[in-house]
């Protein structure tokens, strides 16, 4: 019985040993194998280098040349001299005939089609005379502007080859996480096809570079030189060209994501330029002031700050004041992200906006146009001193002679530092068109406005400032 029971227990410590084992030779069950590493594989040292013997042919380095006229008349070093003065040189040594010379820079780009059409940064090409593209395989051609976009720093050129090129592949930046692995191919400081890897360090980063940021930030090392060179992922996919900077912060690199870029390059290789949607407001994000006088449950959504007439935010009803919560079904977090989905919108196509008016929700009907250059109107009385501003009421004459539309209105004449006005942003020659959503026509409307919400802490304004409406929450518990 004994020996009968020593058996058994040897043979389920045997099963259970298998069992651990196992599990710990299996990917997924607890096991560091479980966790992607780039470019292992079989067990062998972690390694990109596969992946960039594949792709590196793919990357391209830019130069351009662009001529610059100077009245310069001698090379050599001034010590202590301005050199863009001319006022410097014209003193000294008179009128010096001009001379064109020649300004260089470098980029990267990446090859898109076997027929050479190549994928680099605006900045890179924008002013240029001359482009040359260098191939890995140490060739070099000239290259022409396909097409720009400024607003997403994008450009497409092409080159004239006997063969077929090697193509990137893209990906589909929408998938991308943070914390995944990715691996830049450029030319930093004009050193040829340079590999740096790293991760995403974070996605959706606004940088101010352009009304459409949406930027991969990474900690792959990105320097000058990189622009326009793909960042790509473990499966070998483009998913952003590298693109910004930050001047003096390690390892803080923007790339554009590549689903960006897709419609814009498709744009620019059959247009030579890009057409965006257009629905004809202005908008600003929700603070917290403004939330809260406006009763609202979050700050989700955009509000509008100016619907300009005639245009399709007006045919289809949208009034200022309305907080865009969606478009098309797409939710709407900030002003920002309003941008991006509107400029997305096919020209014509009808769409359905979503709103809250005086906190109730309401759907709209939109023809979504097509994105002109950006509108422009023209700029902003017995004085009155509240909340830390001088206001005066607007004059019939006044109003021909700053060119305004509207009847009535007060003008902000002058902002007294530290004052509540001044710590919500009011600059002297705003024009203050309603308080609390109630049109100003004079300045009694104003004051009774203001005598109607003395015990409220914050007031929203809506004011025009050269020639664009925005709202301003005044939190009045801040009077010093």
């Amino acid at each position: 019985m004994k020996s009968w029971q020593a058996k058994n227990r040897y043979c389920f410590c045997i099963v259970i040993l298998t069992i651990v084992c196992l599990a710990l030779a299996t990917p997924g069950v607890g096991s560091a194998a479980a966790i992607r590493t780039p470019g292992k594989d079989n067990g062998n040292t972690f390694s990109f280098a596969d992946l960039v013997e594949k792709w590196r042919p793919t990357v391209v380095n830019i130069s351009t040349t662009q001529a610059i006229k100077s009245s310069r008349g001698f090379s050599g070093n001034i010590p202590h001299g301005n050199l863009d003065n001319d006022d410097f040189f014209r003193r000294f040594f008179g009128d010096i005939p001009e001379r064109e010379l020649k300004q260089k820079s470098l980029g990267s780009g990446l090859i898109i089609s076997k027929d050479g059409y190549i994928v680099t940064n605006n900045h890179v090409v924008a002013k240029a005379d001359k482009i040359k593209v260098k191939l890995s395989s140490g060739k070099e051609y000239d290259a022409e502007v396909k097409g720009k976009d400024p607003n997403t720093d994008l450009a497409l050129i092409k080159i004239k080859t006997d063969g077929y090129l090697p193509f990137v592949k893209f990906g589909d930046s929408d998938k991308l996480r943070v914390g995944d692995w990715v691996f830049a191919i450029g030319n930093p400081f004009g050193l040829d096809h340079t590999v740096t890897a790293g991760i995403v360090s974070a996605k959706g980063r606004v940088i101010d570079a352009g009304p459409y940021d949406n930027f991969i930030q990474t900690d792959a090392s990105i320097n000058p030189g990189n622009s326009g060179g793909p960042l790509f992922n473990l499966e070998g996919e483009v998913i952003g060209i590298n693109t910004a900077i930050v001047a003096h912060g390690q390892g803080i690199g923007f790339a554009v994501p590549i689903n960006l870029a897709k419609d814009v390059l498709n744009d620019l290789k059959t247009k030579g330029y890009v057409t965006r949607g257009w629905l004809g407001l202005s908008i600003q994000d929700i603070t917290p002031d403004m939330a809260e006088n406006l009763k609202l449950k979050d700050r989700q959504g955009a509000l509008v700050g100016q619907v300009f007439p005639g245009d399709p935010a007006d045919k289809g009803g949208i009034r200022t004041g309305d907080i865009i919560i969606a478009i098309a079904g797409r939710p709407i977090q900030d002003s920002h992200e309003l941008l991006r989905i509107v400029a997305g919108l096919p020209v014509g196509k009808t769409v359905v906006v979503r709103i809250i008016r005086d906190g109730q929700g309401k759907n709209l009907e939109i023809v979504a146009g097509e994105r002109k250059d950006l509108r422009e109107v023209a700029p902003s009385g017995k004085p009155v001193d509240q909340m830390g501003m001088t206001m005066q009421e607007i004059t019939p004459e006044m109003a021909r002679n700053l060119g305004l539309q509207e009847k009535g209105g007060i003008v902000i004449t002058k902002v007294h530092p530290n004052s509540p006005a001044d710590e919500a942003g009011l600059k002297g020659g705003d024009i203050i068109l309603n308080v609390n959503r109630i049109k100003i026509l004079g300045m009694k409307d104003l004051t009774d406005e203001l005598a109607r919400s003395a015990k409220t802490e914050t007031i929203m304004l809506l004011v025009k400032r050269d020639d664009h409406t925005m709202f301003v929450t005044i939190r009045k518990g801040n009077n010093r």
